[in-house]
């Protein structure tokens, strides 16, 4: 594995990246459809680069790289956690009524049904 190769040419995709996402609004940088074309470019020539050194991807070096792109363009997303909460009462009492009394109902047919076997 030439190191020395992979650490010349590494740079260059990261600086195509760099002016794709000038393409993107910053606010938008952590909306991965936004920009997943451009990121799946980067990934691709990141392991171009480190397959014409002979070096197998990813790898220590690469991954370095990769985070520093990924600290200079990520580092504001957070993984807010979301809150999530109850529907209101209008729409949470049919949603648990309803299976409920198809379930009632069901069972009183097939019981129905099954005293009238002798008549069917």
């Amino acid at each position: 594995c030439n190191e020395s190769l992979m650490l010349e040419k590494l740079p260059a995709c990261g600086k195509s990246f760099e002016e794709m996402m000038k393409k993107v609004d910053s606010k938008k940088w952590c909306n991965l459809t936004e920009f997943i074309m451009y990121y799946d470019n980067f990934t691709q020539c990141t392991e171009s680069e480190a397959n014409n050194a002979s070096c197998f991807w990813p790898n220590p070096l690469a991954e370095g790289f990769i985070t520093g792109i990924h600290k200079q363009f990520f580092s504001n997303c957070t993984s807010e956690k979301v809150h999530w909460e109850d529907p209101p009462d209008e729409i949470l009492i049919p949603l648990i009524l309803i299976p409920v009394m198809l379930t009632c109902a069901m069972i009183t047919l097939v019981v129905w049904c099954s005293k009238r076997s002798d008549i069917l």
